[in-house]
């Protein structure tokens, strides 16, 4: 039994998040397809949960090459979150959802900091989540590049709620005499903003190009 562990604990920590991810994944896949509803059949696929493991991990790989890191945690990365948005504009919400919480885990183990279980689960897991809600984009506008601006800055948005509660809730003493609520606001917009620029850009490039179609036809192949 020690000589287990012993070997477990040689195990990097690139390989246990790969690990992770996968697990992740396909048990988020096979749990919405055991619902048997027909939107579940005809989206979560083997070729969604692979190119979900892609992008997870292509995020993970971007959030090391980070441009500012914010001192109680958050960053500025080489748009990081730009491949997750991506997979939910491709593959639609629910698939980006489970990406999102997947790779929230994946940025905890990254960079983890933990004060209390409910902060745990709102800074990484669910804040992460709500760039899934980028996949809502296409049903927002006839015009691709208004409805994947509108689509991206709510999934950006509504992760930025998620940090501002836990701000707020969690790390109120680092706002001083200054509300917990505007010090979190001003906190998280100044490194959320520059993302949500960055993604928003690359984005709107992206789906004014034949690319994008080409990978929303392949969904259905």
């Amino acid at each position: 039994m020690p000589n287990i562990f012993a070997k477990l604990s040689e195990v990097s920590l690139v390989s246990w998040s790969i690990i992770f991810v996968i697990a992740i994944l396909s048990i988020g896949g096979l749990l919405i397809i055991s619902k048997k509803d027909k939107y579940a059949s005809s989206t979560i696929t083997t070729k969604t949960i692979v190119y979900g493991g892609m992008c997870v991990a292509l995020s993970f790989i971007l959030s090391y090459i980070r441009l500012y890191k914010m001192p109680q945690g958050g960053s500025i990365t080489l748009a990081s979150m730009f491949p997750i948005i991506l997979y939910s504009l491709v593959f639609g919400p629910v698939p980006g959802i489970i990406a999102g919480v997947a790779y929230g885990f994946m940025q905890f183990i990254q960079d983890p900091s933990m004060v209390h279980w409910a902060q745990l689960f709102l800074d990484y897991p669910l804040a992460f989540a709500c760039l899934g809600l980028a996949g809502f984009a296409p049903k927002l506008s006839k015009n691709i590049q208004v409805g994947t601006t509108i689509g991206i800055i709510i999934s950006v948005l509504s992760r930025a709620i998620m940090h501002i509660i836990s701000g707020v809730v969690f790390f109120a003493e680092y706002a001083g005499e200054q509300s917990p609520l505007i010090y979190s606001i001003i906190y998280n917009a100044s490194y959320l903003v520059p993302e949500l620029i960055i993604t928003l850009v690359l984005a709107l490039i992206i789906v004014s190009t034949p690319v994008y179609s080409q990978l929303k036809r392949s969904t259905f192949i």
